[in-house]
């Protein structure tokens, strides 16, 4: 082999593709067996052999348990996450937790990451590469979901290593696809794509002027895809079945698997035909000999099933036009991308919403690969007079007195990416800052993700309120974060780059989206009550430093009070700290004000 190629890998909860630059032309290189796509699917064998793809997936029925699938949608996420354990008995294979608390896949004993699973999917793709272009690939773009957070972008760069890739970078799937569809449209045009793949949902709003792309919002949710359309199907099945043949259906491993089969081919048939009959033979026994699954679904009854799935995404379709400051009428071009998207009632409800029919004439299978590989040719300098920026999918902040959580880059901010706020002390003589990165929506440093937590020494020694610290954020164009705080007065400063391994809740990215909406009214309730208690906290250290003064024209009895006002508002702030108490602390807070009022009237 000679020289080097870069290369675009959509890596898929369902299925993988890759793609490379010919000319100026996108291509797909198809897979050792002849497919344009891989399945995402990993399975070992008897005696240790190791399946991937298609010779994977053929034989997941007599080895379910050692055959894995949706591998991305444990990707960075946590064993004791909610996503995980609602649907820890749908899985036909065996899940665990690592030492550190992340997903693991257990097969006969062995514990594989998500991360080294993916790697081997990605090894599959890079090799049929390399043999298709008799080139060594070491360069590669490989995307996620726009709403992937900073762990999971770098446990999917982990993967490509593993699989030994060096140079990757990470792009979000929308903007992918936005690219494939635009590279040959030279126009100034407003394009919204729409991606419902197997595991994910994400949305993203462009403008694209001429041959540079610029996303303004993107939304979405981390656990919504094909995946969930089979969910809802399989528990129609079970019921179908216990309805007919009067008993329940045993959900053993084999089980589930043959239903996943059947539901897959159902959904693909529904696309073309008004009804279809599935049938799944010899899933039970009984008395009178075997028990078959036998039932017919009409597209009518498969839309009632999954409208509500259908329906979810659109919420984000909202948000995302809101936070680009547009309406649906202003766009242009609609693009529909990822294999869930073929569903006629998707195509319905995308152009119901919008206004106008998506684009055709771009495989949704295939957009996600091909605009990977036009952005390693941006990297690689193959497409000169194109440019693409994007936007950070989350806002990014910290952690500040009574664990607010304050933004410093809001969600939906151009990449790359700076800013700056100064903030002070909380204790008199002060003398380390800690620094406690987040990533979220919410309102409470608590609710939202760790990105990163380091300290700031040396800080200059001083009553509290009086240091001025600066913090400084810098995100680029990958969304990698860099944090510096620096003491003003003293000049000393540390930097770091933030890392998604450095701990991370056990909720994962979409859980911050929509706990922000369903709790948005507590959330409120939150806001207003750290900004009263931190006004509290300040006007109790005004006042005793008022009362420590000796030289303060303080008459006895104004002493006695002001002593006791404070002594009871300080018990009641420690023992305050729930949004309901906000009355209490306020009606204190206004006594307390009152008196300082009469005393400066006095004075």
């Amino acid at each position: 082999m000679q020289g080097t190629q870069a290369i675009g890998i959509d890596l898929g909860t369902s299925n993988s593709c890759i793609a490379t630059l010919t000319g100026n032309e996108p291509s797909v290189i198809q897979s050792t067996e002849g497919d344009r796509v891989t399945p995402s699917i990993v399975a070992f064998g008897r005696n240790g052999e190791r399946m991937i793809g298609q010779s994977a997936k053929r034989q997941a029925v007599v080895n379910p348990v050692n055959t894995i699938f949706s591998i991305k949608r444990f990707i960075g996420r946590t064993y004791r996450s909610r996503q995980i354990q609602e649907n820890i008995e749908r899985f036909p294979f065996r899940l665990a937790p690592s030492s550190a608390g992340d997903v693991r896949f257990d097969v006969e004993g062995r514990r594989f990451s998500p991360e080294e699973l993916s790697s081997m999917i990605v090894a599959k793709l890079k090799g049929e590469a390399e043999q298709v272009l008799q080139r060594d690939v070491s360069t590669a773009v490989i995307t996620v979901p726009a709403y992937f957070d900073d762990r999971q972008r770098a446990a999917t760069k982990d993967a490509g290593r593993i699989a030994g890739l060096g140079d990757i970078q990470i792009i979000n799937e929308p903007t992918a696809a936005a690219l494939a569809y635009g590279l040959h449209r030279q126009q100034n045009q407003l394009l919204a794509v729409y991606d419902l793949g197997g595991g994910t949902f994400d949305v993203s709003i462009l403008q694209q002027l001429g041959g540079k792309f610029r996303v303004l919002a993107s939304c979405g949710d981390a656990f919504l895809g094909g995946d969930d359309f089979d969910r809802v199907l399989i528990d129609w099945l079970i019921e179908e079945f216990q309805r007919s043949s009067g008993r329940p259906l045993p959900t053993e491993p084999t089980v589930l698997q043959r239903l996943k089969n059947a539901v897959e081919q159902a959904k693909r048939d529904l696309s073309f035909s008004q009804s279809v009959r599935i049938t799944v033979p010899f899933l039970s026994g009984g008395p009178s000999g075997p028990v078959h699954l036998d039932v017919e679904l009409d597209r009518r009854r498969f839309e009632q099933l999954v409208g509500p799935l259908v329906d979810r995404t659109l919420g984000p379709c909202a948000t995302a036009l809101a936070d680009a400051g547009l309406k649906a009428g202003d766009v242009e071009a609609v693009v529909v991308v990822g294999g869930q998207s073929r569903s006629p009632i998707v195509q319905t409800r995308v152009a119901e919403f919008f206004g106008r029919q998506p684009v055709r004439g771009i495989n949704p299978d295939e957009a996600v690969a091909m605009g990977a590989a036009v952005t390693a040719a941006l990297t690689t300098g193959q497409l000169p007079g194109y440019e693409l920026k994007d936007v950070t999918p989350l806002s990014i902040g910290i952690e500040t007195a009574g664990g607010a959580f304050t933004k410093i880059i809001p969600r939906n901010t151009p990449l790359p990416a700076t800013a700056r706020r100064v903030f002070t002390t909380t204790e008199d003589n002060q003398i380390i800052i800690r620094v406690h990165v987040l990533q979220g929506e919410r309102e409470l440093a608590k609710d939202n993700r760790t990105l990163g937590l380091f300290d700031l020494v040396g800080v200059r020694a001083a009553p509290k309120g009086v240091p001025s610290i600066a913090i400084g954020f810098e995100v680029d164009a990958e969304g990698k974060v860099h944090v510096t705080a620096a003491d003003e007065d003293t000049g000393r400063s540390q930097t770091v780059r933030v890392s998604g391994r450095g701990g991370l809740a056990e909720t994962e990215i979409q859980r911050m989206i929509d706990d922000a909406q369903l709790n948005e009214a507590a959330d409120e309730q939150a806001r207003e009550w750290l900004a009263v208690r931190n006004r509290g906290l300040t006007l109790v250290y005004q006042t005793e430093r008022l009362l420590g003064d000796p030289s303060a024209p303080l008459m006895p009895i104004f002493r006695e009070r002001l002593t006791a006002m404070v002594a009871d508002f300080k018990r009641h702030l420690d023992r305050s700290l729930a949004p309901k108490d906000r009355h209490t602390i306020e009606e204190r807070l206004a006594e307390l004000v009152s008196l300082l009022r009469e005393l400066e009237y006095e004075s």
